[in-house]
């Protein structure tokens, strides 16, 4: 199975050129939109995103995954085998995560470039070949080489990283580490925990483990995002 995790949004034709140069390239391999509205620009919020979700994962899928503001530039690009998985994307911390909680990891660079690469695209230009070949069990174009890593990122990042359709707000927080006592600090409101949205008042904001094991800001039946005024990049604190 290819799963891809970007940040290009639902609409334009980017998530269809990319998953149709998958498809060309092997027509047998099940592609998922796992996530298109990942935080834009934001390797180090999009990438704990993609950790959380890559433990959802089995042995043998592989994990397309771009969020690329340097897209164009010297930036490597990356194809790397981590607990049988491989994840194909830029060289920008956005695997830092994966890599951190990962048993085994053997890294590559992708040598290989197409004839025609745009300065935009490399989703649809050179990590989505990579992928389909990679899919089809052909190692060809990459070759052994250390990531760049990020070791002053957080692993709990104190900020709000996504907010979602209904407007409740993942933080980087671990939901794990946090105890139900604990009140999360946003927007200079002092928040308490509900198990869930069925426990809490309505119109009284309150934090939650999330499905991903993030410490995640809501509001029963309303936006906490527009009604604490709050979006992604925020700060957050256990008070």
């Amino acid at each position: 199975m290819i799963l891809h995790f970007t940040d290009f949004g639902w609409q334009g034709p980017y998530l269809g050129e990319m998953e149709a140069v998958l498809l060309r390239g092997t027509p047998e391999v099940p592609v998922v939109r796992l996530m298109a509205d990942a935080p834009a620009f934001d390797p180090e919020g999009a990438g704990l995103l993609l950790a959380r979700l890559f433990l959802r994962t089995a042995p043998g899928d592989l994990l397309l995954a771009v969020v690329d503001p340097g897209v164009g530039t010297s930036r490597e690009a990356l194809a790397v085998e981590a607990d049988g998985r491989w994840l194909v994307g830029p060289d920008n911390g956005l695997f830092e995560h994966v890599l951190r909680g990962a048993r085994t990891v053997r890294a590559h660079r992708i040598a290989w470039r197409p004839a025609d690469l745009s300065a935009s695209f490399h989703g649809r230009d050179l990590f989505a070949p990579v992928a389909a070949r990679l899919a089809r069990g052909d190692d060809a174009g990459i070759e052994p080489h250390p990531p760049t890593r990020f070791p002053d990122w957080s692993d709990e990042p104190p900020r709000v990283v996504y907010a979602d359709g209904y407007g409740n707000l993942m933080t980087g927080l671990d939901a794990a580490r946090t105890s139900r006592d604990a009140v999360i600090e946003a927007a200079g409101r002092r928040v308490r925990h509900a198990r869930t949205f069925g426990e809490a008042w309505p119109g009284e904001p309150f934090w939650y483990g999330n499905s991903l094991g993030l410490v995640e800001v809501a509001l029963r039946e309303a936006s906490a995002a527009a009604v604490l005024n709050l979006a992604p990049g925020a700060p957050v604190r256990r008070a």
